[in-house]
């Protein structure tokens, strides 16, 4: 049963809008969408976590539904969000997992509350985005205030997936551009300068909990190579690289990505049963 949008409020104010789908196994999961998109990125996916347990989706801070406040912040801020998010749902701890943006949110939720993560998902993301980040994504972010976010759309939809997928599916790829398109100009451009400035790679090898992470051997925005660089300093992760898929793996193969998190929910309960 799908519930209705819900509002959680955060430590500063901040109304963060999302929505709890409930499942018939036991597990409790909560995703996070990928940059300029909102909670609606995990349609394709839902249904096939139905015989998982609970899942919540929602929209980041500057996204969606949820309040786009002035001013600058950070990807630590955004983990506070989701804490805020889980005090309202009631969960005490959840299996986390994310795309892009949204496993840079994951990264740092882990690192700021360990104890909250049960099992932890990360599809095409990275603890870093390299030593020219700030520039490249200042420049991303201010071309989407000055020429719109039409002007982005040609170059995301590339990098978003395959060409076969764009020709196949174009219904999917569709329902996300018209959610990127719709985006806050300036929300875009703080979400880009988090971006570029984040650098979680010095928590990683506290991580304790299961993890899988997961990449599009196509992925041009977070290479394979950010994939195994998470892989290399997460203890006890596993990594796939995924044949034929772009960026965002979660619109373009739902049911690897799926299965990646079935996985990781049968890894928690194997580790909790030999605790």
């Amino acid at each position: 049963m799908t519930k209705p949008i819900e509002f959680a409020t955060t430590a500063d104010g901040a109304r963060i809008a999302y929505r709890l789908h409930r499942g018939s196994g036991i597990a409790r999961c909560v995703l996070v969408h990928s940059l300029a998109l909102d909670h609606r990125f995990w349609d394709v996916v839902l249904p096939l976590l139905a015989g998982l347990g609970d899942v919540l989706v929602y929209d980041c801070r500057g996204h969606g539904l949820s309040d786009k406040p002035a001013g600058a912040f950070s990807v630590q801020q955004h983990a506070d969000d989701l804490a805020a998010v889980l005090d309202a749902v009631g969960w005490p701890q959840a299996l986390v997992a994310g795309a892009s943006m949204g496993g840079c949110i994951s990264l740092a939720f882990t690192a700021a509350y360990p104890q909250r993560v049960a099992g932890l998902g990360l599809f095409d993301t990275t603890a870093w985005y390299g030593p020219n980040a700030p520039q490249q994504w200042e420049e991303r972010g201010q071309k989407g205030v000055s020429e719109g976010m039409a002007a982005l759309a040609a170059f995301q939809k590339s990098r978003w997936v395959t060409e076969g997928f764009l020709l196949s599916h174009p219904e999917v790829v569709d329902a996300a551009l018209a959610v990127f398109l719709a985006s806050d100009t300036q929300a875009y451009l703080q979400t880009c300068r988090m971006l570029g400035a984040a650098d979680l790679r010095a928590a990683l090898p506290a991580f304790r909990c299961p993890t899988r992470i997961a990449v599009g051997a196509e992925d041009f925005a977070t290479p394979v190579a950010m994939a195994q660089a998470l892989h290399a300093a997460i203890p006890g992760a596993t990594l796939r690289v995924i044949e034929g898929a772009r960026h965002l793996t979660p619109l373009e193969c739902p049911q690897l990505i799926a299965d990646e998190l079935t996985a990781l929910a049968a890894s928690v309960t194997a580790t909790v049963a030999a605790a």
